[in-house]
């Protein structure tokens, strides 16, 4: 691999320069949160910071991100916001270093564009577990492929980092090991540009981040258990689709379910069955009444109809690829549940989250998915071409390398999100600023080698 030596960032810069965009980035990628005067709330942030306090395990909720919550209350989960930005300039700057391209004005230029573009600083000001799905993606990359180029410092940082973001979410770490699959499968063909010994750190990392799931939630709730939900989600998604309904049609005759009953009263869409005051789930008790159940009829339902499953899976995935807009379920009405959650438990902040400008109802995303569907769609089409043209033209270099990340992980994210949890924007946009970023690093190579070349000449 090339040496990058040569471009360590802040080399022959003004150090006064260096410090200052080292100190506007971080209040560049948080501007959304500093504009609304707290921290930017999710309906499911809730969730997630009640497991502190409630001591159980809930569905899809992992107990490590609420831990990370709780620990940032001190600070009104300023603290939370200040380490998703460190960690976001750090991942970006050793990104762009890894390639050769470490400038501060570069740095601070691409996140620039980033955040007028993208649903970057949106994540990065959120108490949610997106923003690290993205940025977990760029430290495997970096880890597994450019280890010889980092310190051990870093590798040490970056596998810390995966094991963490990994624990956060079930779909980031399916994403993740989807990724060191795919470089063991890939390893024989690439002429030694995968080793194996960064393979086995990027699978290790994971598999910390598995224990430390396990170890947060056996702390909590004294059980030795994986967070619960897969079964129960997929049981969902199948609702919205149709093919629960027809599995208790066909079997209601014959078996006992507590949904027989209400089998022609369902709601349409899975949001509905699981999250409304006035749905069927409620009156049977939730995940706690029918957990057991949905992950039966999910099972059978899976054995019993393979060509609609599989059907379904195709066009939840295409259309999961589509769905990008930012800011799902942060309008005010969304935010229900979250709110009754600091009404219970963290009381004393109630005065700064009603100050919010998001309670107050002035935070709309429609403006921004002008701008950010469009540069979203166009990134994403843009990286696929540039692959299949790296990949006809039999170019595998580093840039292509980063390509078939992207591209592998947003299809990965299609597939895990669109299949088990049906189509959502929030699942898309908190991955898809990696295509932008990619492009942006391809532009910048490109006219790295147009000013070499003339150069030479």
């Amino acid at each position: 691999m090339a040496d990058s030596t040569n471009t360590l960032p802040g080399r022959a810069s003004n150090p006064f320069v260096v410090w200052a965009i080292a100190a506007a980035i971080p209040l560049m990628l948080l501007a959304p949160a500093i504009w609304n005067r707290y921290p930017l709330l999710q309906s499911d942030t809730g969730g997630y910071l009640a497991r502190w306090y409630e001591g159980y395990l809930v569905p899809s909720r992992s107990t490590v991100f609420g831990l990370y919550l709780h620990y940032g209350e001190h600070s009104a989960f300023w603290l939370n916001l200040a380490i998703q930005a460190l960690a976001t300039m750090w991942i970006l700057q050793l990104t762009l270093r890894v390639f050769g391209l470490a400038r501060p004005w570069r740095l601070f230029s691409l996140c620039l564009v980033l955040t007028l573009t993208t649903a970057l600083p949106w994540l990065a000001s959120m108490l949610l577990t997106d923003i690290f799905a993205g940025l977990s993606v760029l430290a495997l990359f970096l880890l597994v492929l450019f280890d010889e180029r980092i310190s051990t410092g870093e590798r040490v940082a970056l596998f810390v980092f995966i094991a963490f973001a990994a624990a956060t979410h079930s779909a980031t770490m399916a994403i993740l090991l989807g990724l060191c699959l795919v470089g063991w499968i890939a390893r024989p063909f690439l002429r030694g540009r995968i080793n194996a010994a960064p393979l086995v750190q990027g699978m290790l990392s994971i598999a910390a981040g598995a224990i430390m799931l396990l170890a947060a939630n056996f702390a909590l709730s004294g059980h030795l258990a994986w967070t619960p939900g897969g079964f129960s989600i997929a049981f969902a998604r199948m609702l919205e689709d149709g093919i629960v309904t027809r599995y208790l049609n066909d079997h209601c005759p014959t078996q006992q379910f507590k949904l027989c009953p209400y089998r022609n009263e369902l709601p349409e869409t899975a949001d509905d069955f699981l999250w409304s005051r006035e749905s069927v789930f409620n009156q049977l008790g939730r995940f706690k009444g029918m957990s057991d159940e949905m992950g039966y009829i999910a099972a059978h339902a899976l054995i019993e109809y393979p060509l609609w499953q599989a059907k379904d899976a195709l066009i939840n995935s295409s259309e999961q690829m589509l769905k990008v807009a930012s800011g799902e379920n942060t309008d005010h009405p969304s935010l229900m549940h979250t709110y009754g959650i600091f009404r219970e438990f963290v009381q004393h902040q109630l005065n700064l989250v009603d100050a919010a400008r998001q309670q107050k109802g002035h935070l709309t995303f429609g403006p921004l998915n002008l701008i950010h569907v469009p540069v979203a769609l166009f990134s994403t089409a843009l990286v696929f071409a540039l692959l299949i043209g790296a990949i006809i033209r039999r170019r595998m270099d580093d840039l292509t390398l980063l390509l078939a990340t992207v591209c592998l992980a947003m299809l990965g994210n299609a597939v895990i999100c669109g299949v088990i949890s049906g189509p959502h924007d929030r699942y898309g946009s908190r991955l898809v600023w990696i295509t932008t970023l990619a492009l942006m690093i391809a532009a910048m190579k490109r006219r790295e080698g147009a000013i070499d070349r003339s150069r030479a000449a």
